[in-house]
């Protein structure tokens, strides 16, 4: 086994499993027959929207942070995100009774900030509108004031917990061949991947970035970190600018193909997804379907798309149900910030 993948064994996976158990759901993997239709093949959604704060996260925030208070006491925790992750620590953090500080971009997606806010965490927006800028003060902040920084890209113990929906999918659908992940920062598509191939060294794994943020596609492609100047997508969720080499160097390992994705073949995704088969996302966790109705990658007789979350602005979702160009929905961010 390849010296990486041994960086998250099979047992991790399972004991991150055991332990999540006790606090979230197992998401629905479903059939789709209108996509089922489209490929001629077998598709399924794996939806992770229905776990707590309406995304895959909570699993890597609750298994980190658990682990973490195992080993020391922690009075307060700390996260940089566009939402999701900064949602599921907050989550994580109410549920152990610890603090947490949750670092934003300047004008976050509104119902993830409500989200978090909801939760009881402290909120801090930095300036910029990427997350570099909350990512450098979440780190001062932490290392200054000695509390556990829990970084979604860097953080070695979370992937473990997204890792556990790939064995989710392997007992749903033993038979599956083709995952197709979504690809932000890189901690779910590595913990998914890795699991996978564990468990059967032929699964392929496809991950799936905006075209207006392809640091991991670059960096994939080019065997190295590629940094990009902007990462000026809607699909928040994929919004990472600077890549991490260690990252770039498991995804060159496990990730079989990375593809690209427009802003409005996410807002026809979303549409299909509200649509055709009742289930609301947010433009990153429909990037793995709007690759496939997209023709982005070749299925496999089993596939199974990853619908990440749910967490859409108002605003996006009625772009995406009426069929909206995307950049009024950009110009309408930009004019709001």
């Amino acid at each position: 086994m390849p010296q990486l993948l041994m960086n998250l064994p099979l047992s991790t996976a399972r004991e991150a499993q055991t332990l999540l158990r006790r606090y979230l759901p197992v998401s629905r993997l479903i059939a789709t027959p209108a996509l089922c239709a489209k490929t001629g093949s077998d598709v399924y959604l794996k939806v992770e929207s229905d776990l707590p704060t309406g995304s895959f996260k909570p699993r890597g925030a609750l298994y980190a942070l658990s682990l973490n208070t195992a080993r020391r006491p922690i009075h307060e925790v700390t996260a940089s995100s566009t939402g999701n992750h900064g949602a599921a620590v907050a989550f994580a953090a109410k549920l152990f009774g610890i603090q947490a500080t949750i670092f934003l971009p300047a004008n976050p997606n509104p119902v993830k900030r409500a989200r978090i806010a909801a939760l009881g965490a402290k909120i801090v927006e930095e300036g910029a509108v990427d997350l570099s800028a909350a990512f450098e003060q979440a780190a001062a902040c932490s290392r200054t004031q000695g509390f556990y920084f829990l970084n979604d890209a860097t953080d070695p113990d979370l992937p473990a917990g997204p890792a556990t929906i790939a064995l989710e999918i392997f007992e749903q659908l033993p038979s599956v061949d083709t995952i197709v992940v979504p690809m932000g920062d890189t901690a779910l598509i590595r913990g998914v991947a890795a699991t996978a191939k564990h468990l059967s060294p032929t699964v392929r794994i496809i991950g799936v970035q905006a075209e207006q943020a392809p640091s991991y596609f670059l960096s994939w492609k080019h065997g190295q970190a590629v940094s990009t100047e902007t990462c000026n997508t809607i699909a928040d969720g994929l919004s990472t600018r600077i890549p991490e080499p260690d990252n770039v160097r498991a995804i060159c390992e496990l990730v079989d193909e990375v593809v690209l994705v427009t802003d409005d073949q996410m807002l026809a995704a979303i549409r299909h997804l509200a649509l055709d088969e009742h289930i609301i996302a947010e433009p990153a966790g429909a990037a793995a379907t709007a690759a496939l109705l997209h023709a982005k990658f070749q299925c496999g007789r089993h596939t199974v798309l990853l619908v990440t979350g749910a967490n859409i602005s108002p605003e996006v979702l009625r772009a995406a149900i009426c069929g909206a160009d995307p950049l009024s929905v950009q110009t309408k961010k930009k004019t709001n910030e």
